[in-house]
């Protein structure tokens, strides 16, 4: 009899139809418990016709949906899809393991296998279609190296942005820097540029800035001093002891003086030294006087700005300058000479020339101080020979005129530069030759002038005021500055 059931498979026990030539290929509908397929599925040849009922299925078989709705799924089977379901990121990591594959002999007593070297686990065949969520996930490894490059690009971007920062602080102080230079060039005759002291363009003017080149000078006056400084070309007037002295130079550097002559009752004192500038205002004498112990931190002006420290200052205190007038040796000697033989003349080394024996005094006083005669102007003490110019007084000034190394001619008019051991001349009638000559024994600057006493012979005398003997006699006076 001619059987038209679709056989069962005698090994899955599921219906097959048997592949012909003419047999249509029917599509397989895979599910998430798809396995590979079994030899048996693969061989057409492998199913028979059987005869009768079914033979029961296995748990673990698997399922082929031919055609119809497909058949229920054993318990395990859905256990299974879940659990496919829940570990999907592991199963989706590393390659499942394939399951044995049921053959013809699966009935057959199990039998002992040899031991078999661990293999790497097939891939699973067939195509997916479901989608895969963890297999586009990228792996922890990049995360950390993205992590690391964004925590150096926004280093980099910090550098660089505190670069530009910096430099553009840079440009700013450097633009500024050029607008106040531009300011300070386009500034007008009538702009101000303010100091560091606050006044606009303010000078100082002189500043004495040394002591004097001497300490003493006699009281004769005539002593040369010399300071140093700033802008000391602008010193108008010197004063010491409140009388004005004789500029001789004057520089930017250096200024020096003429000390003037005084009397004698100043001889031991000491006198101030003072400078005016041009318009009469004092000039400062500055001299550092401060003195920084070894070891002594100093905190620099530089290093005050940046660390804050307060500035040690180094206060500079306005000094007056002082100078003691002495005695002058040579001029003692010849003053105390004249005041010595002016009324008991000394006949015992000098001869005596009656009723004009002015100018011979006068050159015995010079011998005193500590001249030295010479070919014009001498006294053979041995024959009592002498020169005219000896003991005229005509020509003693004719020599001392001559002998400007010697003696300076002053008119009555420089007055205040007269000072003790001058030679003092006198022109009664106004002739131009002289009718006198006295030895200056004192001098004495007052508000209202100059005093000047005066000892001789012919006129015997020890102190002859000079005004009083132009007031008695008439004439005039001159006088010689004596060095």
């Amino acid at each position: 009899m001619v059987c038209c059931r679709v056989p069962l498979n005698a090994d899955t026990g599921i219906f097959a139809v048997p592949h012909t030539p003419h047999t249509p290929e029917l599509p397989l509908r895979f599910r998430s418990t798809f396995r590979a397929a079994t030899a048996g599925l693969d061989d057409p040849s492998s199913i028979d016709a059987v005869d009768g009922p079914a033979a029961p299925e296995p748990d673990d078989a698997v399922e082929t949906n031919v055609d119809g709705p497909a058949a229920p799924e054993p318990d395990d089977a859905v256990e299974t899809a879940v659990a496919v379901e829940q570990d999907d990121a592991a199963s989706l990591l590393e390659p499942a393991a394939v399951e044995p594959e049921p053959t013809a002999a699966a009935h057959e007593e199990p039998r002992e296998e040899p031991a078999l070297e661990p293999q790497e686990p097939a891939k699973r065949p067939g195509p997916r279609h479901r989608a895969e969520r963890l297999r586009n996930r990228r792996p922890s490894g990049a995360s950390f190296r993205r992590t690391i490059a964004l925590g150096c690009a926004s280093a980099i971007m910090g550098v660089s942005a505190f670069g530009a920062v910096a430099a553009s602080a840079d440009d700013d102080a450097s633009s500024a820097t050029a607008v106040s230079a531009n300011a300070a060039d386009r500034a007008t005759p009538t702009d101000t540029i303010a100091t560091p002291d606050g006044e606009a363009g303010a000078d100082d003017g002189p500043t004495v800035m040394s002591d004097l080149s001497v300490a003493a000078a006699p009281f004769t006056g005539g002593t040369q001093v010399t300071v140093t400084g700033e802008e000391l070309d602008q010193v108008g007037a010197v004063l010491v002891g409140g009388a004005p002295a004789t500029i001789v130079a004057a520089d930017e550097r250096t200024i020096t003086f003429a000390v003037p002559a005084v009397d004698d009752a100043a001889l031991g004192t000491t006198a101030p030294v003072e400078f005016t500038d041009a318009a009469g205002r004092p000039v400062d004498v500055e001299t550092p006087t401060a003195v920084v112990a070894a070891g002594t931190s100093v905190v620099q002006p530089l290093e005050g700005e940046l660390t804050g420290a307060p500035e040690a200052e180094v206060p500079t205190a306005p000094r007056t300058l002082s100078l003691t007038y002495t005695s002058d040796p040579g001029i003692d000697a010849q003053v105390g000479y004249v005041l010595a033989y002016w009324s008991s003349y000394n006949s015992a080394e000098y001869p005596v020339i009656e009723g004009y024996d002015c100018a011979n005094f006068a050159s015995q006083s010079l011998i005193a101080r500590g001249w030295a005669m010479d070919g014009g102007w001498y006294l053979d003490r041995a024959t009592g020979a002498m020169s005219p110019t000896w003991a005229s007084s005509t020509a003693l000034r004719d020599y001392l005129l001559t002998r400007t190394d010697r003696a300076t001619y002053l008119d009555d008019g420089q007055r205040s530069l007269v000072k003790a051991g001058d030679i003092a001349q006198f022109d009664w009638d106004g002739s131009g030759d002289r009718d006198h000559t006295a030895v200056v024994t004192r001098v004495e600057h007052t508000e209202t002038g100059t005093k000047v006493w005066v000892g001789g012979h012919t006129k015997d005398a020890d102190y002859w005021d000079v005004d009083t003997a132009l007031a008695t006699g008439g004439g005039s006076v001159s006088y010689f500055s004596i060095r």
